[in-house]
């Protein structure tokens, strides 16, 4: 039985795992984390992702546990409309995006694995293009290497040396909040160099994210900076921000990686973010770890020499932390001039206009 070794417990790396495992491969994974969680945080999963969700024979476990997401479009911070989506046709066209929290598909994932495949506080030191990986605990070998280790990867070092992730000049807060009434419809605002936008998730609570362009490294005061920035924004924002507590926010500055220039060496290939970290605009980040993870396995089970993955991921993937990145700095403007022709130049804009930009992203098969 050929033995796979995966780097990484997150999202890509289960999911690998769970793939992996379906299709007759032993598998190990090795997570640094002592448990494996994670809190605060909503998920978009777009129609490409619950069609690889389905390859892994979960689709409809993660749809049981999430709602459907109708975005109603993009306002300016007093509530007018800059851009109104054309939910149907998205609908017709795609199907609808689901929202659900990460934990949930975390928990979904990790159910689908035998309890012995994964491995918690296990911290990996390096990985060789042979099959080897030193860790914490001593060493492992497998058929395959899958390095999901994310933005900072130990194992991507062994595929193309060291690469420094870019910070893309704006920072974010995410939260989960329990509102006093309940909230049906979801949406995004744009100001000048900042966002605010929120989602009702299936249990009645609210994934609230936001961002503020920021030096890296800045540090804050969590909940009270954020009333102070978005307190004034149009309703429900004042709502949410005062039902929220402290302890739910979560702040990162955002990065993503600049272009590599393959996704595996010998026996190891990258997944993930330790592949293409991109920025959340376009809400694909685990959406491409979940696409990465169905094709690795089939790829891997066919041909060993992985270069198929490679050729199949690394133009798509990188395609996409394209889009991903000029979609921030568009919606990041803060200069009041530009803020003024971008918003009056995304009124003006058509509503098929969202659904053809969409069809490169959702049109993907297994």
């Amino acid at each position: 039985m050929a033995k796979a070794i995966i780097v990484g417990g997150g999202i890509g790396g289960l999911a690998a795992a769970v793939a992996l495992t379906r299709r007759g491969w032993d598998v190990e994974v090795l997570e640094r984390a002592t448990t494996i969680a994670e809190v605060g945080a909503g998920l978009s999963l777009w129609s490409n992702a619950l069609r690889a969700l389905d390859a892994l024979g979960l689709g409809d476990q993660v749809r049981a546990r999430a709602i459907e997401q109708n975005s109603a479009g993009i306002r300016d911070s007093k509530g007018h409309w800059i851009s109104r989506a054309d939910t149907e046709a998205i609908r017709t066209r795609f199907g609808s995006p689901i929202m659900m929290h990460r934990a949930d598909l975390l928990d979904i994932l990790r159910a689908a694995l035998p309890e012995t495949a994964l491995r918690t506080g296990i911290s990996v030191t390096s990985a060789n293009p042979d099959g080897t990986v030193t860790h914490s605990a001593g060493t492992a070998e497998g058929d395959l290497i899958v390095g999901a280790d994310g933005l900072r990867s130990v194992v991507r070092r062994a595929v193309v040396g060291d690469i420094t992730p870019r910070y893309r000049g704006y920072t974010a807060w995410r939260l989960i909040v329990t509102p006093t009434e309940p909230l049906a419809d979801l949406g995004e605002t744009w100001g000048r160099g900042e966002r605010f936008g929120y989602a009702p998730l299936s249990d009645g609570r609210v994934y609230c994210f936001a961002t503020a362009n920021l030096p890296a490294g800045t540090s804050g005061d969590g909940l009270a900076e954020l009333r102070r920035r978005f307190g004034a924004w149009h309703a429900p924002i004042p709502a949410l921000l005062a039902a929220a507590e402290e302890s739910a926010v979560l702040k990162h500055d955002l990065y993503d990686l600049p272009d590599l220039k393959t996704y595996v060496a010998e026996r190891i290939a990258l997944l993930g973010d330790a592949a293409h970290a991109m920025t959340p605009n376009l809400g694909q980040g685990a959406c491409q770890a979940l696409e990465d993870a169905v094709i690795l396995a089939r790829v891997a089970t066919e041909d060993p020499t992985l270069t198929r993955y490679d050729t199949l991921r690394r133009p798509r993937t990188q395609m996409l932390v394209s889009r991903s990145r000029h979609l921030g700095t568009l919606a990041q403007l803060s200069f009041p001039p530009l803020v003024t022709l971008r918003n009056t130049a995304l009124r003006l804009l058509p509503t098929s206009t969202q659904a053809n930009s969409l069809s490169p992203i959702l049109d993907w098969t297994c």
